[in-house]
């Protein structure tokens, strides 16, 4: 049979003051063009629908209007779970009555782990939850971590599972060793949030959500779908693709990715202000694309941002390298107070940390000049 694999769509995500929705929309439709191409048994979404609790109304249409595609107009089964960015309880509302179109979609945890069979693959289906919610659940005192709720979990599913047929995990969940990005949102303090990769053994294949990037994780059957668009400039350089699993009834399975092509991309650009300001540069460039600007400029500049916006109408975040350069070296500044120095000396290191311009003998006679003259002025020289 085959499948499809998503997750964390993020719908009302608001990137740097900008909602997300209408780029959201353009990348859905084409997941449904892709859907309709190539007639896949089940559709997975490992949890993520909404970036939000209460999601705003424009984010709730649009899932409506998806599912709605996807599971009545083309027929095609939806297997979903939430994620912790989602509510549990307003993702279960339905779900009993969901099942009579083969959209089954498991919002809340519960103590009954019987999977969804489509096309002779077991589907286990389980929601992200905190340890305490899974505790109560399970009715096991000795859950304290997100380890401990997941092994508790599949130890339960492990009773009635049959090794000899096709089983799919399907959750939410941040697997050690997995690579993170800045829009994710930590599941816990420390490392109490993270699941081994072992727990998830008896699965033929685990399909899951979380982690924003299909190369999150390297393992030979437990996969991330990555996000559909770009939710923060620390995945600017991440693919964003969709899983698509062929599986046979021993287990096996191949897999391939589809790229999807957002609306406007999320890029990094660095150089100077004029070069970036020169057509024969911008010109080459994607220009209405959602942008990081790191300026190598040294000095003051004058309202930099609105005058790359007369160019490059989404910048996000502008930002100095000569800034990186000065943090990196602030740190120890603070220790100068403790050392015996000239107050030369100490304007010249001041001046080295807090700048990246050298401190040439020009500059250091000025110096001592104006020095010299506060001193006398005080009567201390």
């Amino acid at each position: 049979m085959k499948f499809i694999h998503t997750a964390d769509w993020h719908l009302g995500k608001l990137v740097h003051g900008i909602y997300m929705t209408e780029d959201q929309r353009e990348v859905l439709n084409q997941f449904v063009r892709l859907v309709e191409e190539e007639k896949p048994d089940a559709v997975i979404i490992a949890g993520d629908l909404y970036d939000r609790s209460v999601p705003p109304t424009d984010a709730v249409d649009l899932l409506d209007e998806i599912l709605f595609k996807i599971n009545v107009e083309l027929k095609i089964p939806i297997v979903a779970v939430a994620g912790n960015h989602d509510s549990a309880e307003r993702l279960s509302f339905g779900s009993s009555w969901y099942r009579n179109s083969q959209f089954y979609l498991t919002g809340k945890i519960q103590n009954y782990f019987q999977p969804v069979q489509v096309n002779g693959v077991n589907f286990y289906l389980i929601p992200y939850a905190e340890p305490g919610v899974v505790r109560h659940v399970l009715g096991n005192d000795s859950i304290h971590s997100h380890q401990e709720a997941m092994k508790a979990i599949v130890g339960k599913i492990e009773e009635t599972l049959n090794p000899n047929e096709p089983n799919v995990f399907v959750g939410h969940a941040f697997v050690l060793g997995g690579s993170t990005s800045d829009s994710e949102r930590s599941l816990s303090v420390g490392g109490s949030g993270c699941v081994s990769q072992d727990v998830f053994a008896p699965f033929s294949f685990t399909a899951l959500g979380h982690l924003h990037s299909p190369d999150a994780i390297k393992h030979d059957k437990i996969y991330y779908s990555g996000s559909l668009l770009k939710y923060s400039f620390s995945e600017a350089k991440q693919r964003k693709s969709v899983s698509i699993v062929e599986m046979e009834m021993d287990g096996s399975f191949t897999i391939r990715y589809k790229s999807l092509t957002p609306k406007q991309d999320m890029r990094e650009v660095e150089g100077f202000l004029d070069e970036l300001l020169d057509p024969s540069f911008y010109e080459k460039q994607s220009i209405h694309d959602y942008l990081k600007i790191t300026l190598h400029d040294e000095g003051a500049i004058l309202d930099p941002i609105n005058k790359l916006r007369q160019v490059y109408p989404n910048v996000l975040h502008l930002e100095r390298k000569i800034t990186h350069i000065d943090m990196k070296n602030k740190h120890s500044f603070s220790t100068m107070k403790e050392e015996k120095k000239s107050e030369l000396d100490l304007f010249q290191q001041f001046y080295q940390e807090m700048t990246t311009s050298e401190f040439t003998d020009e500059k250091k006679q000025v110096m001592s000049g104006v020095i010299d003259k506060v001193l006398k002025e005080e009567g201390l020289a």
